[in-house]
This record gives C-alpha cells, sequence and structure tokens, in this order.
C-alpha cells in the first residue's frame, strides 16, 4: 500500500511529498492512530487502499486546510477524514473502475459496521464531482481554493442505512473484499 501511494502521489501526480527508504509514501498522519482500507486481489497484491484519519485527533483537513471549510472544520468522533485514497496504477482501465467502486463500498459498509455516521475529504474540484456524482450525501464545506496549480475543496459525505442503495442507484456499489489495518509501527516515521 505505501509502495502504491508512493507510486501514485509522488511519481505520477508530482506532490512534494515524504518518501521513505525511496519506495514509501509515508508522511506525519501515518500514526497508530490511522486506519486503513485495502483492496487485495486474490493473492494479496494492492489494488487500492484508503487511509482513514480521527477528525477528532490531527487530520489533514483540519491541520493543513482548515480554511476550505466556510464554518468550524468538522470534528466528531464518529466522522473519520478520507486521505491517499489510491488505486493501483498498473490496473487496467476497466479494473481501475472496479477497484473504485470497490473502495467507495468499502468506505460505506466500514462506516455503517463502525458505527461512524460520515467522513470528511480534501480533493480537487474535478474528483469531488464524482465523488458527489457518487449518488451519496456529499457536500462541499465551502468555495474551494486554488493551492499550486489545484482547485481544492472539502467534502463532508454523511453515511445512514440508506447509503449502500444510494450508491447502487448511482451504480457504484460493489461487495467486495477487504480489511482494516492499524499502522505498522516499524514503517511510521
Amino acid at each position: 500500500m505505501f509502495e502504491a501511494r508512493k507510486r501514485v502521489f509522488v511519481d505520477l501526480l508530482k506532490w512534494d511529498i515524504p518518501v521513505l527508504d525511496g519506495t514509501y509514501e509515508i508522511d506525519q498522519f501515518d500514526t497508530p492512530d490511522a486506519s486503513y482500507l485495502v483492496l487485495t486481489d486474490g493473492e494479496g497484491r494492492h489494488r487500492a487502499s484508503a487511509r482513514l484519519l480521527r477528525t477528532d485527533r490531527a487530520h489533514i483537513l483540519g491541520e493543513l486546510f482548515p480554511f476550505l471549510c466556510d464554518g468550524p472544520v468538522p470534528s466528531q468522533i464518529d466522522f473519520r477524514e478520507i486521505t491517499r485514497f489510491c488505486i493501483e496504477p498498473t490496473l487496467s482501465r476497466v479494473d481501475r473502475r472496479a477497484a473504485r467502486d470497490e473502495l467507495v463500498t468499502a468506505l460505506a459498509d466500514h462506516a455503517l459496521a463502525s458505527g461512524l455516521s460520515g467522513y470528511t475529504a480534501v480533493a480537487n474540484r474535478a474528483w469531488s464531482r464524482q465523488i458527489e456524482n457518487f449518488d451519496w450525501q456529499c457536500r462541499t464545506l465551502g468555495s474551494g481554493c486554488r493551492i499550486d496549480g489545484e482547485d481544492l475543496v472539502a467534502l463532508q459525505i454523511d453515511i445512514d442505512c440508506e447509503t449502500p442503495d444510494d450508491l447502487a442507484r448511482g451504480g457504484i456499489y460493489r461487495k467486495g473484499a477487504y480489511r482494516v489495518a492499524e499502522a505498522a509501527p516499524e514503517l511510521v516515521s
């Protein structure tokens, strides 16, 4: 997962973020408080993943981008921030789309199984439009801001028992295997 994050966010998207041992993308938010949704293929290889940060502790929206919110930054014990939404870049276009849908499904199912009532996220405007079109309860938290050439917005996604049906109507909901993994302390710098 950390190798895939490096390939996507550093190599492909050219983000200026930390790389450990030239191989792993790991930052200050990869702490023991972080959780990860990881989709793998039948041989255990990474297909897609997302990092989930508690919003009642240090998280990206609250620490780095609070100005994206017109009001207070959501900080609730039953909310998580979705970060490092990462789809394996070596997958075919069709497989990347399937992995995206399965990861969104996993986010909804995980929230319902864990008693979470929603997520926040920071996204560029184009990606935020896609997220909003998944047909779940999603809204922007402010008008956004242009930073380093990207138009960024903060989002809030509310999750309830209707979310799987909402996502199914949008053609997104897919049953798939996922697991929640805690941060590996030996990888956290």
